[in-house]
Formats: C-alpha cells, sequence, structure tokens
C-alpha cells in the first residue's frame, strides 16, 4: 500500500517524501513541476502531471494501490492571489476537487491536507486557536479555506476522512543537506535573506514598519520544514488507525518579526546586507503565532527543531553550499 503526495517535488512535499521513505514507505508523487524540483525526490515513483487532468489522475489511482493521500500541490503567493484570483481558485479549489472525485472513484477515503494560518486572516487573538474564526484577508487564504469545507462535506456525504493541518511559516532544510528550499521566484521571508547574506541580492525588503507590534514589522511563526513533515506523518497514521477528521495548527507558539530574523540571520551568517523599507503589501495580518496545544495533544506531536537560530542555521547550510538551489547538482 501506498501514501500518494500531491505537489510531492515543492518543499514541503520532498520533506515529506523523504521522511516516508525513511520509515519504509512506498510513495507515489504527482507533480506538475510548475514549482517544484524533480531534484528534490530522493525516491518515490513520480507521476509529471497536474491534479486537472482526470485522465492521469484515473490513471494513477488504477496503477497503484493507494493506502491515503497528502495534498499539498497548490499555488500559494499571497500577492500573486491578490493580482490574479482566478489562477488561485482553478489550481488550489477545482484541483482538490478534481483530485477529491479520483479518490471517490478509487475508493480512497483518507486525505491529509497543507492547510495555511492564513485562513485565519487578521486574528482577534494571538496565540490563535483552531476554534477562533477564519476571516481570510487574501485570496490564497480564502481558497485554502475552501477546500477545508469541501473536505468537510465530502466527509459528511462521502465518508472520506481528511486532517488539515493549518500551519504557520515553514523554513530551514533538512539534515541530511540533500534538499532545501529553492523557490521560483523566492518569496519567504528567511530564504530572500539568506540570498542578501550571499550577495544575491542587493538588499532585503521589509513590507510595512508601521504594523501594530513592538518594532512596527509584521510578526510570524516559524516551523520547522522537517517538523511539519513529521506532522504530517502523524495525522496520516491517525486516519489509517480509524481516527475521526480533524483541524490543527502546527506552530512553535512564539513569534519573531521581520526585523527580530534580519537580526538572527546576520549572527548566524555573520554577514551585513542593507536593508529597505517599504509600504506593505496587501493581504498580509500584523501577527500570526499559533496555539499547538490541540495537535500535541491529539496526535503527540513534538517539534525536534524548534529554536530559530536551529532553523535559519539549517537553512544557511543549504543556500551556501546550494547558491543556485538545485541547479548546483
Amino acid at each position: 500500500m501506498a501514501i500518494l503526495v500531491t505537489g510531492g517535488a515543492g518543499y514541503i512535499g520532498s520533506h515529506t517524501v523523504a521522511e516516508l521513505l525513511n520509515r519504509g514507505k512506498e510513495v507515489v508523487v504527482i507533480d506538475n513541476l510548475q514549482s517544484g524540483h524533480r531534484e528534490s525526490l530522493l525516491g518515490g515513483k513520480l507521476y509529471e502531471g497536474d491534479l486537472r487532468d482526470k485522465e492521469l489522475l484515473a490513471k494513477l489511482f488504477t496503477e497503484n494501490e493507494i493506502e491515503a493521500v497528502i495534498h499539498f500541490a497548490a499555488n500559494s503567493l499571497v500577492g500573486e492571489s491578490m493580482q490574479n484570483p482566478v489562477k488561485y481558485y482553478d489550481n488550489n479549489v477545482y484541483g482538490t476537487l478534481c483530485l477529491l472525485e479520483a479518490m471517490d472513484a478509487a475508493n480512497v477515503r483518507k486525505i491529509v491536507f497543507s492547510s495555511t494560518a492564513a485562513t485565519y486572516g487578521e486574528p482577534d487573538k494571538v496565540p490563535i486557536e483552531e476554534t477562533d474564526p477564519t476571516h481570510p484577508t487574501n485570496v490564497y487564504g480564502e481558497t485554502k479555506l475552501t477546500m477545508e469545507r469541501m473536505m468537510a462535506w465530502f466527509d459528511q456525504v462521502l465518508g472520506i476522512k481528511y486532517v488539515a493541518l493549518r500551519y504557520f511559516n515553514a523554513a530551514g532544510a533538512h539534515e541530511s543537506g540533500a534538499i532545501g528550499e529553492d523557490h521560483r521566484p523566492e518569496s519567504h521571508l528567511i530564504p530572500l535573506i539568506l540570498q542578501a547574506a550571499l550577495g544575491q541580492r542587493e538588499s532585503i525588503q521589509v513590507f510595512g514598519d508601521d504594523y501594530p507590534t513592538p518594532d512596527g514589522t509584521c510578526v510570524r511563526d516559524y516551523i520547522h520544514v522537517s517538523d511539519l513533515a513529521d506532522a504530517h506523518l502523524l495525522a496520516v497514521e491517525h486516519l489509517i488507525g480509524g481516527g475521526d477528521s480533524n483541524v490543527f495548527n502546527l506552530g512553535n507558539g512564539q513569534g519573531f518579526s521581520v526585523k527580530e530574523v534580519i537580526s538572527k540571520v546576520r549572527d548566524v551568517t555573520g554577514r551585513d546586507f542593507p536593508v529597505i523599507i517599504s509600504p506593505r503589501r496587501a493581504g498580509d495580518p500584523a501577527v500570526l503565532i499559533a496555539s499547538s496545544d490541540k495537535v500535541r495533544s491529539v496526535l503527540g506531536w513534538l517539534p525536534k527543531r524548534d529554536k530559530l537560530d536551529d532553523i535559519i542555521r539549517s537553512a544557511w547550510e543549504w543556500h551556501n553550499n546550494h547558491p543556485n538551489g538545485y541547479n548546483d547538482k
């Protein structure tokens, strides 16, 4: 029996595939390689294609005995989603609908879904709990929330059990040094700062320094990508063991501002670089910090790499050794 990983050649997907393989699991991956990298896959069987290709999905489920699905495949750039909402609804929502339809036809009844803290929007309080209101402030977060609601109905009507993992800011790289973060274009804060430290960027932009936070910059909860991978495996085991559908936050419960992360990167790398303050971006909440009490209690998840210094150090080792990402291979 295999685990299907959609978007498995992406950043978080590839780390999850690596952990599945490390635990002796059979892995099947589907990825259109739009933003993922074939080189990031340390094993498994790859189907290159899109979730909206219904014939390919039917072929995949026919050729493999799939026990459960881990669903990462989606567009995930907040700014782009505010400029091109059609792309996000088509790929994220319709792509998920095609996947659920194929799962139902193949009688696969378990899915773990990569959701996001962006479903909450501007939170009423921090740390954020799973029962807090969901009012996304950007199209990306709205599509992910729509996908969650779809799964709840597919569970109620068709019995497809799901776990939605709302995670906060993924960062870091695999301890082996074999895989890391390589987005084109890059949009995540830590690798952007590391590129500035490497001299690949003239400066680092800070989008807004007038937020209602201690230093005026956005505050986020950072979580190591391998800890995220561990949580996905625990969620799969939960469903395979007969567990019910659920929604969990994934974070470390501690927030760091953009300026604090910049300072940490300077400490870890020993390098300096210019910082430019730019206007706020549309749809960016001021503070996002997770309460992970529920996932720790129900799934027994415990992050092993929760120090920001260690997260940045692992990312720095990857970027320093792979300054051109997977093109260095």
